[in-house]
Formats: structure tokens, sequence, C-alpha cells
């Protein structure tokens, strides 16, 4: 989802890395990371076209998809893991989304998320540096 920040695009970008991590907030305590390389998959690729597929929908405002390319696994104990209750999703995100369309949408992510908070480029970045290099060298008539 498009949002103020694009953290883990930048830092897979960087080196690589990549972590997910669940907790368990309810029953037995337990967290489970999944260590590993990062993708970043933008829109309109050949690889977000293989993938997407395997969502049951994409939502509204998606920018990328990010892929583990898992090396480890490991669980710990969890042990100071609070309990909280799920209550229900949120769906200010897509309502902001579905209102800013898709023209909106690209002018957000082009002024916010090329960056990370400590500077770092985004995938997201590059996306537009070709798009617009591409601009730059279509002949106007």
């Amino acid at each position: 989802m498009t949002g103020s920040g694009n953290e883990t695009s930048a830092h897979a970008a960087e080196n690589g890395r990549i972590t997910f991590m669940w907790c368990a907030f309810e029953g037995p305590p337990r967290i489970l990371r999944l260590y590993g390389e990062g993708e970043v998959v933008l829109p309109d690729t050949e690889r977000w076209n293989e993938l997407k597929n395997h969502f049951a929908g994409v939502l509204p405002g998606t920018r990328q998809i990010v892929v583990n390319h898992v090396k480890r696994v490991q669980t710990s104990c969890g042990y100071a893991v609070p309990y909280f209750d799920y209550k229900e999703d949120r769906n200010t995100l897509q309502k902001w989304s579905k209102v800013k369309k898709e023209d909106g949408l690209r002018e957000y992510r082009r002024e916010k998320n090329q960056h990370s908070i400590d500077g770092l480029k985004t995938h997201i970045a590059s996306h537009f540096a070709a798009m617009s290099e591409e601009q730059s060298t279509t002949p106007q008539g």
C-alpha cells in the first residue's frame, strides 16, 4: 500500500537483507522470524504480473510487492509479547487511495516514497528516474 514512507524498499536496495517477523498475541507465546534477501517488485513489470495472481486481489494504492527469499528461519519464546485482541482491519488507507486515484498516487509516491527517512534511494526512485529519462528522449511531435 502507498504510505508516507518506503523503508523496506530502501533497505532492501541498500544491502538486500530483509526480515519478516510474526508475534503470537494470543495462545502460546512465540515469535517467528524469516531472514532472507529482499526483492522489491514494482507494477507494470513481468515479475509483477507473475506475482500478483498469488493474492486474492490487489488493493487500491498497492505500490510494490516485497518478496523474501528466505535463507534462515528462527523462532524464539515470545514471553514478553503482550496479549492483544484483534478487533478489525482499518480501511482508511484504501479509502484514501481510491480518492487519490492512480495519477494522485503516482504523484504522492514521487514526492514521498523515493527516499527512506535516512536518505537511501528506493526502488521507486529508480522507476521514476527511468520514466523521466524515457520522457526526455521521446520526440515531441
